[in-house]
């Protein structure tokens, strides 16, 4: 897990020493660390509020492109007033399966570590993290803005949406 860490922290320092080429944000509903066991043994639980998640993205070929997020989300346990917050690494690719001048469809898989840390407990583990987004669907709405939509399962959320900036 450390070195996978690792190597995710050395990409994120390539990404941002080199000129990204997008910039995005987007809010996922119903995380894969909310349905899953990544809160540490800590119980169930309570109540969830989603994933914000910031990435950059690079235009490595016509129709792929590979990136870097960031995703951050907590959720609260029923039974005690601890509170799990999720950190998530994930190393991205997106290829477009389809486009015409209004929308571009394309697939989004993402592999990473979620570090979790549980409060009260003061307890920190690491777990692998994951996006798996067949469907994706990008609008522009400027040659430097479009907005986005991906429905799949993972670290990034069921539903997800958001903005994206070209550079």
């Amino acid at each position: 897990m450390k070195k996978l860490l690792l190597s995710l922290l050395a990409l994120i320092a390539v990404a941002v020493g080199a000129s990204a080429q997008q910039i995005q944000l987007g809010y996922g509903g119903f995380t894969q660390m909310d349905n899953s066991d990544m809160h540490a043994d800590a119980g169930k639980i309570n109540n969830a509020w989603g994933a914000l998640t910031a990435g950059v993205n690079f235009n490595v070929m016509p129709k792929l492109k590979l990136g870097v997020s960031y995703t951050f989300s907590s959720a609260s346990f029923k039974k005690w007033d601890g509170n799990a917050y999720y950190h998530v690494l994930m190393a991205n690719a997106y290829y477009r399966y389809y486009s015409n001048s209004i929308v571009r469809l394309y697939g989004h898989l993402g592999i990473g570590a979620d570090i979790t840390h549980v409060s009260d407990i003061d307890e920190t583990k690491g777990y692998f993290a994951f996006q798996i987004s067949p469907l994706g669907a990008e609008v522009g709405l400027s040659p430097k803005t479009a907005i986005f939509a991906e429905l799949g399962y993972g670290a990034q959320g069921l539903l997800q949406a958001g903005v994206r900036f070209n550079l």
